[in-house]
């Protein structure tokens, strides 16, 4: 979900060719929903191995990690930690959502609504402590580091982006241009044809790239004025104010200064505004001072994908052996290698 200041970003298209030789922080939980919302049979039920225990996680982050390492970007994931306790709100509106989701779920599987049910159940999604330490087990089977964030996933790549650590950070959500990312690369890991939910039609969503300086320059603000504009429109942590959204946002932090005064002039207040600006501005993170990305462990995986999960032993052999033909793995690499 996040913040929605699309309307005032200027965008560009990119590919995962143009970022070959990068390093990139990877919002896990965000990447993670995507591919067991969109990784799905033709029933619309997640994939599932012999034991009916769910692998689009395991799919998603095996093909798309794979994919990025074909072509030499090499990415750290970020797992969230405890989450920022103005958040709750939002989780709480999350929960009631996917009970309605489910309610309809059930009527429309009474009714046998084939459609319905497709679309119902790729919104009903959970990323359970298994999903999670069974990813961190294929990355770590892969050679790709990972990170568990004290807090907020998002807040952690961001930060590794804001210091340089990695050139850009993949994720769908724009809080992360308000926690300071460099770049934000959206729409690179799910890409290509794809479904409207509810409806027959297809999209084409293509890899686009939001550089955080050069919007701050278009729009004539700083950062501080970004995190201000953010908090107005809404994030995680407040509803923000109603009727505005990130254009009317804009303007009034243009013409008020801050936050402050644009709250004072229009007669609105934010609870706990402090701590939300506080939170974006500096929130809880691990520090980072080397990336070691090891050796592909083959057996480790084959073992892990095929013997346990039941995946295609032959095709994940194919995709191994292009990820050694074409990336060279660093071992216990230093961060001046890549810079």
């Amino acid at each position: 979900m996040g913040v929605d200041i699309s309307g005032i970003l200027l965008k560009h298209k990119t590919s995962i060719k143009e970022n070959s030789g990068t390093v990139v922080s990877v919002d896990a939980y965000n990447i993670i929903y995507q591919f067991l919302s969109s990784i799905r049979g033709e029933n619309g039920e997640p994939l599932k191995d012999a034991s009916g225990n769910i692998t689009s996680h395991l799919s998603g982050i095996f093909y798309r990690t794979a994919t990025l390492l074909e072509n030499n970007i090499k990415p750290v994931y970020s797992f969230d930690g405890k989450p920022f306790y103005l958040k709750f709100e939002t989780l709480k509106e999350r929960r009631v959502i996917r009970e309605k989701n489910i309610d309809e779920l059930n009527i429309a599987i009474k009714n046998n609504d084939t459609e319905k049910i497709k679309s119902l159940s790729s919104r009903i999604n959970y990323i359970t402590d298994d999903v999670v330490n069974e990813s961190k087990k294929l990355l770590d089977y892969m050679g790709i580091p990972w990170v568990q964030a004290p807090s907020e996933g998002e807040a952690q790549a961001s930060y590794m982006s804001k210091v340089g650590i990695v050139d850009s950070t993949i994720s769908q959500d724009y809080d992360c241009l308000l926690f300071g990312a460099r770049r934000v690369l959206r729409n690179f890991t799910m890409y290509g044809r794809r479904r409207i939910s509810g409806t027959g039609k297809f999209i084409n969503i293509v890899p686009e790239i939001i550089e955080l300086n050069e919007n701050l320059n278009y729009n004539g603000i700083t950062q501080d004025q970004l995190i201000d504009i953010g908090i107005l429109v809404g994030t995680d942590f407040n509803p923000g104010i109603r009727g505005i959204g990130a254009k009317t946002a804009l303007s009034l932090i243009k013409k008020y200064n801050n936050i402050n005064d644009v709250l004072k002039a229009k007669n609105k207040s934010i609870e706990n505004l402090d701590e939300i600006e506080n939170f974006f501005k500096n929130p809880p993170v691990e520090n980072i001072d080397k990336l070691e990305f090891r050796p592909v462990n083959r057996e480790g995986i084959i073992g892990y994908l095929c013997n346990e999960r039941g995946f295609s032993e032959n095709r994940i052999n194919s995709i191994m052996d292009s990820i050694e033909k074409n990336y060279s793995n660093a071992n216990q690499s230093n961060l001046d290698k890549f810079f």
